[in-house]
């Protein structure tokens, strides 16, 4: 009787108080272990976001005076703002120069670091260790060494060279120094290479020996073609990162450079909002990013998937 009990009662339809009491009772330990988490992000990210879209459309200057201008930030942003195309155009091009760079230095870096050979795990440890670094002090130690007087152009003195790099009048040496800058942080990129490769079945390798495919054949036939997710993984993560990139207020004159050389998207959204104290213009031009990388990012899925569906067809 009782188990007949206990049948009925489990295959009874449950209602929807019941459902939610279920749920909690079944994942009660798992929320709260994440409840620390979700709080800082409505906090820190859920509410800054929501208000800073409230922001876009008024004239907001940090007053508690609000003047509801409705579009006239976003019109503003492709009509009044002489300097809107030169810092999207600054942006476009480092993102889509600085990314193919780290993408394929840390791609082969990790394929050297994961040969079988005597004390490789030190080197993977060095080529990491500036990953730790703050990007404020990375960016400081950078500026020392790209320096008038730094210790980079104390070398090309040998050789009877020099530069301002940063601070050049000629934009390519400019954003060249920052693309040769990025190369000491291609560490993070090279872990999750080798996680991806460790996830490669030796089998695989294997037997493309035994097919008589050398190493050349097993990098372009095995370990390219198996490192694919990772591939796009870190396609994405790297152009949305690089289009928010903000490090040229370290180092750069008001974060601009020369000539506006070094003016990069996420500079001009501070400057906006805590030197010009437009927080409703800044706001609107932060939507205008977000927009911007998802847009990048849809466009980044679509190639993918046309790949994808051409190669299994």
């Amino acid at each position: 009787m009782r188990s007949t009990a206990l049948l009925n009662k489990a295959s009874r339809k449950r209602t929807p108080r019941e459902n939610v009491k279920y749920f909690w009772r079944k994942n009660r330990t798992g929320w709260l272990f994440v409840l620390p988490l979700v709080i800082g992000l409505g906090i820190f990210t859920v509410y800054p976001m929501i208000q800073s879209f409230i922001w876009s459309f008024y004239n907001y200057t940090g007053n508690r005076l609000y003047y509801p201008v409705g579009l006239g930030n976003y019109i503003a942003i492709f009509t009044r703002d002489s300097e809107f195309w030169r810092v999207l155009g600054n942006t476009v091009f480092y993102t889509f120069v600085s990314v193919p760079i780290a993408l394929v230095t840390s791609y082969l870096l990790a394929v050297l670091v994961n040969q079988k050979m005597k004390s490789v795990g030190a080197f993977r440890v060095l080529y990491y260790l500036p990953v730790i670094i703050p990007g404020v002090v990375s960016g400081l130690l950078w500026s020392d060494i790209f320096a008038y007087n730094g210790l980079f152009n104390k070398m090309l003195g040998w050789v009877g060279l020099h530069s301002d790099f940063f601070n050049s009048e000629r934009w390519y040496v400019a954003i060249g120094s920052i693309f040769l800058m990025n190369l000491w942080g291609v560490g993070g990129g090279m872990i999750l290479w080798l996680a991806a490769f460790k996830a490669i079945p030796s089998q695989l390798y294997e037997a493309a020996r035994i097919d008589g495919g050398g190493r050349v054949q097993q990098f372009f036939h095995v370990t390219i073609p198996m490192s694919m997710p990772m591939i796009f993984f870190n396609v994405i993560t790297m152009l949305i990162g690089s289009l928010q990139f903000n490090g040229t207020l370290v180092f750069a004159y008001e974060g601009k450079g020369e000539n506006d050389s070094l003016y990069m998207f996420a500079v001009k959204i501070y400057n906006e909002a805590f030197k010009s104290s437009k927080y409703g213009y800044s706001s609107a031009l932060s939507w205008v990013l977000l927009f911007f990388v998802g847009i990048v990012t849809a466009v980044c899925f679509y190639v993918r998937k046309k790949v994808f569906d051409w190669e299994e067809g």
